[in-house]
């Protein structure tokens, strides 16, 4: 086509013709720009924790997240949680927790024990199955062995600590008193020594041989066994110093009365 084959369309009716294509383009741009905003928007937002989704549960939700019993849940809770509360609660977290609020043991104990599951509003939604009621029981009564086993080997190791601490007791106690024992016997073998030494007709280098003891530690031996005779002496009661009474002398007789004579009839 040549040049003057183009139509020529005058500039009044070019303008909306531009505004008319100009302003689908500019409003797309503008929605592209507000969901990529959005979702950096939810990227940057920190992610709620299990505790503090179970605290908002129960703020919204109380009939069945804040009764004092557990209650069984309704299946498919989650995709009610997400109709009612739509974009408060990301899949993740939910999950994380409906894994720990439905793994506690008040959790399975209510399981065993309901008739029905309820639903967000407290109301019942359904019956328990046999079969998740047995696999709530089986784990209670995994739980409970494990407690056992657990209090069973506390026992048994406070048994066995006992045990240990009243042997070590009977066991200081007699290597106490054999220890008093040998102190004692050293005591009296000094003592004897004492004795025998005082008494005996031997030189100092002949007593000491005959009795197996150094001449270098006799007199040390020696003047411990006279300290140890003063201190058990001094220890004694002190006797009363008085003498035994003499046996008591006859009392003298006087004379002898003759028997008056008989009168002879």
């Amino acid at each position: 086509m040549s040049t003057s084959d183009t139509p020529i369309v005058p500039e009044a009716a070019a303008q909306p013709i531009a505004e008319s294509i100009a302003e689908p383009v500019v409003e797309a741009a503008a929605e592209t720009v507000a969901e990529t905003v959005a979702d950096a928007a939810v990227v940057k937002a920190p992610e709620m924790t299990p505790s503090e989704c179970a605290r908002q549960l129960k703020d919204r939700f109380p009939a069945l997240f804040a009764g004092s019993a557990a209650k069984p849940l309704k299946l498919r809770i989650q995709a009610d949680i997400k109709e009612r509360a739509p974009g408060v609660f990301t899949k993740a977290v939910m999950s994380a927790f409906l894994r720990r609020h439905t793994g506690t043991t008040a959790y399975l104990i209510a399981l065993t024990k309901a008739e029905h599951r309820f639903d967000l509003d407290g109301q019942p939604a359904g019956e328990i199955t046999d079969e998740h009621r047995q696999v709530a029981q089986e784990e209670l009564d995994r739980r409970r062995a494990v407690h056992q086993e657990r209090r069973d080997q506390e026992a048994q190791a406070e048994r066995a600590h006992r045990d240990k601490a009243r042997a070590d007791e009977r066991a200081a106690q007699t290597q106490q008193r054999e220890a008093q024992e040998l102190q004692e016997q050293k005591r009296r073998n000094r003592a004897q020594l004492l004795r025998d030494f005082e008494k005996t007709t031997l030189t100092r280098a002949n007593f000491c041989v005959l009795k197996g003891l150094p001449e270098s530690d006799l007199d040390r031996v020696l003047e411990q066994a006279r300290k140890e005779a003063a201190e058990w002496a001094a220890s004694r009661p002190a006797m009363a110093d008085s003498t035994p009474p003499h046996p008591a002398q006859p009392a003298p007789r006087g004379p002898r009365r003759e028997a008056p004579a008989r009168r002879r009839g």
